[in-house]
């Protein structure tokens, strides 16, 4: 069988595909793959790390904004979305997928709009309960729309072709153990270690907290931390930390600019502080990985607070607003929950119980089915 997969922008739209994609390849050793990702994003370095081949196409997002550059630039997506489409066919037309898979990003539009218009099968994933614009409009052309929550359910036109899947976790997630990860990682067994993430493209604000945050955590460093600037505020923040603590390294604060060992790393970890997307919560539940999520204010209907809050009623996590606290809060709540491990074992155990354990394997027999099938 041949499966196309198409998504990007950020590591929330394309682990879930690479997590799809190794439970199909498990399934069908003998299968054939193709990505087709955006020009220039985050998706042409992830996918051929997992071993996969990956197109690309030009396309551009929506601008929400009526300014004349928002116009323009809308003007020019407008182009985009035609160009990109008719590559997308020419792209289909050489691979002849037997089913074609979105799982976000507005790269999804037009690779799924080609592939459904050429007659191919195709499914889409929406992993935030509040569907995104490109799952909005495609929804009318899909055999089937996945979604991570059930309520997900009431938002969509065409509830018969919506299923409940929850969202996939890649196996690699699953395989880890904290022990064998703290040695592979090179840390104390004995030092609890605090893994810190905002998002594969990172997060301007939540840099410069943690830049502070890592300055006062260095005068009592009983913690390790992994903090993952993002490739933007990387350099940034580097700089900023050698000006104010040049010995952070050695006090156990190892900043990066991206966590490409993510599974082993949360794996490792005591703590996680984080956003709150979809991909990321479903890894932690997966986990069971206690959590403070501090929800991204720059998203459509503040579907990621609304996420965070789930995990919060259910014990296993603690939501901070941005905006709402600095770097010595911050540091203060990490700090309690880190000399509470009774209260971390309590929060793991509640992650756990909102785990869809078997998502993978229900969209992966979702697709199975959709290519069995043709239009």
């Amino acid at each position: 069988m041949r499966f196309l997969f198409t998504c990007g922008g950020t590591a929330g739209h394309i682990n879930p595909a690479l997590a799809v994609a190794g439970r199909l390849a498990d399934a069908a050793p003998e299968s054939e793959f193709l990505f087709i990702g955006a020009e220039g994003r985050m998706e042409t370095d992830l996918v051929p790390r997992a071993g996969y081949e990956i197109k690309t196409v030009k396309i551009t997002n929506i601008s929400r904004s009526m300014s004349l550059a928002g116009i323009k630039h809308n003007l020019e997506t407008i182009r985009n979305v035609a160009s990109a489409t008719a590559e997308a066919k020419r792209i289909i037309r050489e691979f002849k997928p037997d089913v074609a898979v979105g799982t976000g990003g507005y790269v999804c539009y037009p690779v799924l709009k080609a592939a459904s218009q050429l007659g191919v099968p195709t499914a889409v994933h929406e992993s935030n309960a509040v569907p995104g614009l490109t799952t909005k409009m495609l929804e009318s052309s899909m055999d089937a729309v996945m979604v991570g929550f059930e309520e997900s359910r009431q938002n969509y036109r065409h509830p018969d072709r919506v299923v409940v899947t929850g969202t996939p976790v890649r196996l690699d997630f699953l395989k880890e153990d904290k022990l064998t990860a703290r040695r592979e990682l090179g840390l104390p067994e004995d030092r609890p270690l605090v893994a810190s993430v905002w998002g594969s493209l990172g997060a301007a604000h939540m840099n410069e907290i943690m830049a502070d945050f890592i300055v006062r955590a260095c005068a009592n460093p009983f913690f390790s931390l992994i903090h993952s600037a993002g490739k933007g505020g990387y350099k940034g923040m580097v700089e900023t930390l050698e000006k104010e603590k040049p010995d952070y390294r050695e006090r156990g604060m190892d900043v990066r600019d991206y966590i490409y060992d993510m599974p082993r790393v949360m794996a490792a970890a005591d703590l996680v502080l984080c956003r709150a997307g979809a991909s990321t919560l479903a890894e932690l539940t997966a986990m069971g990985k206690p959590a403070v999520l501090i929800p991204s204010p720059n998203v459509t209907n503040n579907h990621q607070e609304r996420n965070a809050r789930v995990l919060e009623d259910a014990g296993g996590a603690q939501v901070l607003l941005e905006g709402e606290f600095t770097a010595d809060s911050l540091l203060g709540l990490v700090s309690e929950l880190l000399h509470r491990p009774e209260r971390l074992e309590a929060m793991s155990k509640a992650m756990k119980t909102l785990a869809v354990a078997d998502s993978t394997e229900r969209i992966a027999s979702l697709v199975l089915s959709l290519a069995g099938k043709g239009k």
